[in-house]
């Protein structure tokens, strides 16, 4: 919890509880199904959590706004980013129906009103958001192809309507086959952390 508190000083005491939270039960769910990686649960809070919330430093979403967590796995970056902005709605997806059903528990545990689950693909939804969020679930022109008929292109934020994607390593080939606009965000220009230093936010809007 020290790093939040690190980077995100301004929380109300009920985020606090909701973030102390996050540590106990993951740790019980991983037991029985791996959410997160066995080597990474020790670090829930820097790796997840707070990578998570490195969007938080990008924009700060406006009450009302609609978000797509595509591949939503163990919840990340739904879930954190759910507490953060509370006056914000978030649908969280995921192929693996076991999956779904544990964040589902998980959100239900923390009291959590403004999230959605459904057991789905990207490719076979209709509705329409204002931005989609993911951490690295295939190649930047697949993820493109899949989720811009589902973009909605009426802003009302401070920055573009569009996919904001948390990405690491060398992604510069990935970027020459994508057909859309692009800004790139360094996480180690927030954080601190070494974990950080190869990781980015890639915004990227019609």
């Amino acid at each position: 919890m020290e790093i939040l508190h690190k980077y995100f000083p301004d929380l109300s005491p009920f985020q606090i509880d909701q973030f102390r939270k996050l540590g106990p039960l993951y740790t019980d769910w991983n037991n029985k199904i791996n959410l997160v990686s066995r080597k990474d649960i020790d670090q829930l809070y820097e790796r997840h959590v707070l990578h998570s919330l490195s969007l938080a430093k990008v924009i700060q979403f406006a009450p009302g706004t609609k978000l797509l967590d595509v591949g939503t796995g163990g919840g990340f970056p739904g879930i954190p980013l759910a507490i953060f902005f509370p006056e914000v709605k978030f649908h969280l997806i995921d192929s693996i129906g076991k999956k779904v059903a544990v964040v589902e528990a998980v959100a239900e545990a923390l009291k959590l009103k403004n999230v959605s689950f459904e057991k789905a693909r990207a490719e076979t939804l209709s509705t329409q958001f204002d931005f989609i969020i993911s951490r690295a679930v295939t190649a930047l022109p697949v993820f493109c192809n899949w989720v811009d008929p589902l973009i909605n292109r009426n802003n009302k934020n401070e920055i573009e309507n569009g996919i904001l994607y948390l990405k690491g390593g060398d992604f510069s080939d990935e970027l020459k086959e994508v057909r859309m606009n692009y800004r790139l965000y360094w996480i180690r220009n927030f954080f601190s952390e070494a974990f950080f230093d190869t990781k980015n936010i890639v915004h990227l809007f019609p």
